[in-house]
């Protein structure tokens, strides 16, 4: 049996009048009309030969256009995803603007789509409600470890 697919990405966030994370809405028809659990952390599939530190620097630039922040990463573990794909990710302090994103494209069916179509900072309230309840696990270990606590 192989072994699962593998992810790899980052949880921007910043601290304002309280904690904001930065997630990204999937481009492409599938996503279009969705958004409860549709949303997620930036991340992608690790490659043959890859690190999931390298995937999760190259799949930031790749997706956002903006290069991918390299200091005070925090480790958020994985995840185990319902498709079974692992996710490791990481949050980084930073302050992107949304308005700036310049996202990679892919091809389906002869056309060309974002691979993210649109970033967002929200609340971890609101950001549970967006991401899938596993990547949502990212969020709650970014609280803990800045010593916030759960609203759940």
């Amino acid at each position: 049996m192989s072994p699962p697919m593998r992810s790899a990405g980052l949880l921007p966030y910043r601290i304002n009048s309280g904690l904001e994370v930065m997630i990204a809405h999937p481009g492409g028809p599938f996503f279009a009309g969705r958004d409860k659990g549709a949303w997620s952390i930036v991340k992608g599939v690790v490659k043959r030969g890859e690190d999931d530190v390298q995937t999760a620097i190259r799949e930031f630039e790749e997706e956002t256009g903006w290069p991918a922040p390299i200091n005070d990463w925090v480790s958020l573990g994985e995840t185990v995803l319902r498709s079974r794909k692992v996710v490791v990710a990481w949050a980084v302090a930073c302050d992107f603007d949304p308005a700036a994103l310049d996202p990679g494209m892919f091809q389906m069916h002869g056309r060309s789509y974002p691979e993210i179509d649109r970033v967002e900072w929200v609340t971890p309230i609101v950001a549970r409600t967006k991401l899938s309840e596993a990547q949502g696990a990212f969020v709650d270990r970014l609280e803990t470890h800045l010593g916030l606590n759960s609203p759940q």
